[in-house]
């Protein structure tokens, strides 16, 4: 079986052996996840805050002489995240609302038999009292994904005149979709948060794969009849992979 895979973009969880430590930089007392058995002493900040890998018996007053050497930066980047970064683990709840293609779906919860419904953006979660909302609204989620996807692939292959392949969601976290010969076509069901132009890219890009099973320039130019645009938007995919919702 041949695959083709779109990897644009991973969701960060933190490695479950890091330990969280502090130290003072500049008068601030900053928190930081550290793990040990990294190749070199390095450090990154993303909305999990400052992260810093060291390779084994590397000492602590070497760690901090390194953190205090970039102290600056460190803080600086910090004080950006704060301003910048949105809340990405969003609690599913009666009123609460959730990025939803160009738009926002609004959550109603109501006493049921753990169903769901879309009545157009509106979200019904019919929810026994014990139910898990968070799951309820992504199996809701998934489906709103599968009929947009599906009608978009629709049109896509259309555009070719080819044969409409099977589609299926992934839950995947280091790829926004693949093809298959076999296997037919799985974009990843988190689009369904961002706007409908980037969907729209990703389906043409596996669609555009259903002809070319490489990233040839052949391959390319199949994309760019499908989707001018595809540069801008694969810019903005890598962007806004940070900020999708976690629920």
């Amino acid at each position: 079986m041949f695959l083709e895979q779109l990897k644009l973009f991973r969701l960060p969880s933190p490695p479950p052996e890091a330990k969280t430590r502090h130290l003072l930089i500049g008068g601030r007392i900053v928190d930081y996840r550290f793990k040990s058995g990294a190749k070199r002493l390095s450090m990154t900040i993303d909305e999990r805050g400052l992260r810093i890998g060291a390779p084994h018996r590397t000492s602590q007053s070497e760690i901090e002489a390194f953190v205090q050497g970039h102290g600056d930066w460190v803080l600086k980047k910090l004080r950006e995240l704060a301003h910048a970064t949105q809340p990405r683990h969003l609690t599913v709840k009666d009123g609460a609302r959730l990025p939803l293609l160009d738009s926002e779906a609004e959550v109603r919860v109501l006493p049921g038999a753990n169903r769901v419904r879309w009545v157009g953006e509106l979200l019904v979660l019919e929810a026994r009292p014990e139910a898990d909302l968070g799951q309820l609204a992504v199996r809701a989620l998934q489906k709103r994904a599968l009929t947009h996807f599906g009608e978009r692939l629709a049109h896509f292959t259309g555009r070719l005149d080819l044969e409409v392949p099977k589609l299926g969601l992934s839950s995947a976290h280091t790829r926004w979709g693949s093809c298959s010969r076999h296997g037919g076509i799985r974009v990843n069901w988190r689009l369904i948060h961002l706007p409908t132009q980037l969907g729209d890219y990703v389906v043409a890009h596996e669609v555009a794969h259903l002809l070319e099973m490489n990233h040839s320039e052949r391959f390319w130019r199949v994309v760019s009849s499908l989707y001018p645009e595809w540069k801008a938007a694969r810019t903005e995919l890598k962007q806004r992979a940070a900020s999708l919702p976690i629920l």
